[in-house]
């Protein structure tokens, strides 16, 4: 049972990793020409929440650098409680859209398929980051630590977060998006319903897992039957929260069906999972990771996520190394081979190199541009 970082020297041959990465994936009436995602992550580029050139150049590098699909950093719905952080980029008001609609364009110029991430911070939204006298939204009143923090929603806010999400969506096809990813993870709205220690509900949306994945399945049904039937809707969820590494929301594969069936049920089309380290096992049940018992459990296609391409292990938020290092991808290959999932989102891999898709494809990686934090503070 693997513990560590892989450390397979060299790269994946080029005709073992174009046959299995360079295969095209068909989800919905979507379809990329290649099994390499790029992972939402928060860049803060766009003053007043509206996406400029620079944002549009960003991701069509990334495009151009043969990412088959691009998973955009998260986009706040148009709930002022959403909103925690400045130069997030929204997904509501005109200027935002049109923002949002060039880089769409950009994206597919380049060869690319693009989803926003949809996106309510939930508990994280704090006074401190976010002074604008509004409290945060929460399902019982409760943050991460367990503290009391924000409101608890009635179902009067829980009627007009799932309105707000839906909306986004329809505005995501309108505006010429692939499909949309929902939020479901790392200790944002959504993923607080799904948590016991910040969902203490008494009513219909607490309690066992199922009752706790209501307010998710309610967003996902409400997606889904504000767009097109073939336009894909992806979930993202995680067992970790931020800063709190060892959180679970399913103990067991049972407990994590009970979670991930009636998403399934309700329309989500594929699972993103979040590892931290896409090698390690889930369950003791097995060596699957979290995208591998998601897609064994519900039959659905999975992505998975967590430390690709690095030679240091995620660690967290801005506080992680200074600089990582490229490794090879042969375990990564390996699970691909055997099925257990279906796409590969790679994160700060293609921060740092938009043509580290092209490079894994053609058996280069040898020459990937490590991963250097300073490169945050610019969009490369």
């Amino acid at each position: 049972m693997a513990t560590t970082t892989p450390t397979t020297p060299g790269t994946a041959l080029p005709s073992r990793a174009a046959r299995l990465l360079g295969r095209p994936f068909t989800l919905g009436d979507l379809t990329v020409g290649n099994r390499v995602a790029m992972a939402p992550m928060t860049r803060r580029f766009s003053p007043g929440g509206v996406p400029g050139e620079d944002v549009a150049a960003y991701y069509e590098r990334r495009a151009a650098g043969g990412v088959g699909l691009i998973i955009t950093e998260g986009t706040y719905v148009a709930r002022d409680a959403a909103a925690a952080y400045d130069r997030v980029p929204h997904f509501h008001g005109e200027e935002a859209l049109a923002g949002w609609a060039r880089v769409a364009e950009r994206v597919h110029r380049a060869g690319g398929r693009i989803m926003p991430q949809l996106w309510h911070t939930g508990v994280a939204r704090t006074d401190d980051i976010a002074p604008l006298g509004v409290p945060a939204d929460t399902p019982s009143g409760v943050g991460l630590d367990g503290s009391p923090h924000g409101r608890a929603m009635t179902q009067a806010d829980i009627d007009a977060v799932v309105e707000a999400f839906a909306r986004a969506a329809a505005d995501a096809e309108r505006v010429g998006f692939d499909g949309v990813e929902l939020h479901g993870a790392h200790g944002y709205l959504i993923d607080n319903f799904l948590w016991q220690r910040t969902n203490r509900r008494a009513d219909a949306y607490g309690g066992d897992e199922a009752s706790r994945a209501r307010f998710a399945t309610e967003i996902v049904a409400a997606v889904r039957a504000a767009v097109s039937p073939g336009f894909p809707v992806v979930f993202r969820f995680s067992q970790w929260k931020t800063d709190h590494y060892d959180a679970r929301i399913a103990g067991t594969p049972q407990e994590l069906e009970r979670i991930v069936a009636p998403l399934a049920e309700a329309g989500v089309d594929a699972f993103h999972a979040s590892n931290r380290r896409y090698w390690l096992p889930e369950f003791e049940d097995g060596d699957l990771n979290l995208a591998g018992w998601t897609k064994k459990l519900t039959g659905k296609p999975s992505i998975t996520v967590g430390s690709v391409g690095l030679d240091t292990a995620f660690a967290g938020g801005r506080n992680g190394p200074e600089h990582i290092g490229t490794t090879g991808i042969e375990p990564l290959l390996d699970r691909l081979e055997r099925d257990e999932f279906d796409l590969v989102a790679v994160g700060r891999a293609l921060v740092s190199d938009p043509e580290w898709a092209a490079k894994a494809l053609t058996g280069r990686l040898e020459e990937a541009v490590p991963y250097s934090k300073s490169l945050l503070g610019t969009l490369v």
